[in-house]
Parts: structure tokens; C-alpha cells; sequence
């Protein structure tokens, strides 16, 4: 477990969280990852997995302590195997009937919610903090109405109802996460989620303005010169990239700012204050950079921009804890390891969602 001395914080500001990995270091952990993974035919992805998680976050400190990972390869395995049947078996029935095929998506469309919580709740239950682990104590029937119905909700409403369906989503979440035996919280504001969803809708709405202006510019060009406009060629056969790079850049700057809005209403015990700041246009600056500089050098990059975004979203991720943080802690610790303990053998599978 990683420990690290902690400064005195100011009055009135929140302890920020750290990462203290190198590119470097986990460059050797990725590298590995990928030779087996190659040589097994993917059945080492499972254990790489693990790999991964252990370095990121062990070297995610909080409060001096990093926190651990306990999951294992073999879990992680199963569910996947688990999974794949289940694939292969619709697969299957859809090619010997249609209706079969129909029946199967059907049930798998029941069954999601049910795996989406179990799978919050062994991703809890496998982390820990200060020897303590979370938990998750979700009803398949809250993910049903967060995930199911807030999906359809703000597709069907296309959009307009996103930040609604986001507050269904993060309050399911949090207001069922434990750590130990202490709850987490969260009531995050409607309005202030719409603000949080209006900065990107603006985006989207001026790139569609641009694009549209390009193509009305070349159409009057090419009726005027009376020859195909190479220009508007090309645009008309990128168009549907640059609609994808669009929205791919406006989910990440609405993400970030619901992870903002969300994180910073979030209470732990009641009491301790959580806080996220990151700065959107700087996020998704770095998350498109990260994108390329990886293509560029054909994923030899790839743990050098895994870093960078870990560091950068630490930065802006703290807690404020009011009261002793040695008492605090000292409580948290005496009543979750019991809890902790229980947890043991009760993990089950992951099922990746």
C-alpha cells in the first residue's frame, strides 16, 4: 500500500488526489499485458485487467493512502466466459428461428439491469481504501429505471432529457454506494446539470451551423461554375466522421461537466465533501491528443496518454473531511473492517458492464 506524506491543507480548500505512476513504470505492466494477451489468443486479457487496475490504483493517493484492488483474473475470466455463451447461444437460435432470436434480445434487454448491478457491486466490493472496501447495495429495479429508462428517455427525447436521465443514473449510484459502513449521497441540482448540457448543445449546433454553411457554399459554387465541387465532394464523404468526431467531442465535454455538477453535490457520511473541477475544454483536449498521439505511434503511446489522463483527473478529484482526519479515519476503519471481511468470498463475477 502506498503512503504518502500529506501537506497541510488551507482552511477552506479540499485535499486534492494524486497519482504517482510513470508512464515509464507502467509501460513494462502494458507491454507484458499485450505479448500475453497476443500469445494466449486474448484469454490473458482477464489477468491484464487485473494488472491494470492494481497499478492505477495503487498509485491513486488520497489523503496520503492509495487505494488497492482485489479482484482476480479468474473472476473476471468466468464472467466473460459467461457472457460469451450467452452471445453464441443467441446466435445460435436466431439462425435456427427468428423468434427465438427475438425472445433471446428480449430477456437480455430484462436481464441487464441485473447484470449492471452486479457488476457496480463487484467493482465496489473488489476496492478498497485504508483497508476498508466499498460496497454497493443497489436494487435491480433502481438500475432498471436509471440505465433502462433514462437511456430511452433521453434518446426518445433526443437529448432535450439527458441531464434528467444523468441525475437518474449518478443518484442511483451514489445514494447506493457504501464505504464500510458509511453512505454516500448525492442530489445534484437539475438546473444545474442543463447548464452543464447547454455548453456542448452549443458546440453541436455550431459545428452543425459550419457544416452546413461549407455545403451550401460549395452547392452555389458548383452551380455557378457548372463542374463538380472537389470540396464539397470531400465534405459529403467525411460528413458522417466529422458527425462521430462531433458527438464523440460532445459527450466528452458533457460527461466531464456532469462528473463536475454530480461529484460536487456528493457527501460522504453525511458530512465529508467531495469535489470535482475539471476544466472541459482542457479534458477533451487532452482525451482527442491522447486519441492520436496513440494512432500516430500505433499504440506505443498508449501508456504515456493512460497516465497523463489519470494525473490530470486526480488533480481535480478531492474530499474535505470535517474533523480530525485521524479520528475520522480511525472510526471508518474499526467499524468497515468487519464489513471488509465479509466481503471476501462474496465478490461472484464480473461482467464487464
Amino acid at each position: 500500500m502506498t503512503v504518502v506524506d500529506t501537506p497541510p491543507v488551507a482552511a477552506g480548500r479540499f485535499p486534492r488526489a494524486a497519482f504517482t505512476g510513470s508512464a515509464s513504470e507502467y509501460f513494462g505492466i502494458w507491454i507484458v499485458n499485450v505479448l500475453l494477451t497476443i500469445l494466449t489468443l486474448g484469454i490473458y486479457s482477464a489477468w491484464a485487467k487485473v494488472r491494470r487496475k492494481r497499478y492505477f490504483h495503487g498509485n491513486t493517493v488520497l489523503l496520503g493512502r492509495a487505494f488497492e484492488y482485489h479482484a482476480k483474473g479468474s473472476q473476471i475470466f468466468i464472467g466473460r466466459l459467461i457472457v460469451i455463451g450467452a452471445l453464441i447461444t443467441i446466435n445460435v437460435l436466431g439462425i435456427i428461428h427468428p423468434l427465438f432470436s427475438l425472445a433471446t434480445w428480449l430477456a437480455i434487454l430484462i436481464g441487464l439491469p441485473w447484470l449492471i448491478r452486479r457488476s457496480l457491486r463487484f467493482n465496489a466490493r473488489v476496492t478498497s481504501y485504508r483497508n476498508v472496501r466499498f460496497d454497493f447495495v443497489g436494487s435491480t429495479g433502481g438500475a432498471f429505471v436509471a440505465v433502462t429508462l433514462g437511456s430511452m428517455v433521453a434518446f426518445l427525447s433526443l437529448g432535450l432529457l439527458a441531464p434528467l436521465a444523468s441525475r437518474w443514473l449518478w443518484r442511483y449510484i451514489l445514494n447506493n454506494l457504501r464505504y464500510g459502513d458509511r453512505a454516500f449521497s448525492a442530489d445534484p441540482r437539475l438546473g444545474a446539470l442543463y447548464r452543464a448540457w447547454l455548453l456542448p448543445v452549443l458546440l453541436f449546433v455550431l459545428g452543425g451551423v459550419i457544416v452546413g454553411v461549407i455545403v451550401a457554399i460549395g452547392m452555389t459554387s458548383q452551380q455557378t461554375m457548372g463542374e463538380p465541387n472537389e470540396g464539397l465532394v470531400l465534405v459529403i464523404v467525411f460528413l458522417p466522421y466529422l458527425v462521430l468526431l462531433a458527438f464523440g467531442l460532445v459527450g466528452l465535454i458533457y460527461r466531464t461537466g456532469v462528473r463536475n455538477v454530480v461529484l460536487s453535490a456528493a457527501l460522504l457520511d453525511g458530512r465529508h465533501e467531495l469535489l470535482s473541477d475539471i476544466p472541459r475544454l482542457r479534458y477533451a483536449w487532452i482525451a482527442i491528443s491522447n486519441v492520436l498521439v496513440t494512432l500516430l505511434t500505433l499504440g506505443l503511446m498508449r501508456p504515456w496518454a493512460a497516465v497523463r489522463m489519470a494525473r490530470f483527473t486526480n488533480e481535480h478529484t478531492g474530499i474535505r473531511i470535517h474533523g480530525d482526519l485521524g479520528e475520522v479515519a480511525s472510526q471508518i476503519e474499526a467499524s468497515g473492517s468487519a464489513i471488509s471481511a465479509e466481503y471476501v468470498d462474496m465478490e461472484g463475477f464480473d461482467f464487464g458492464f
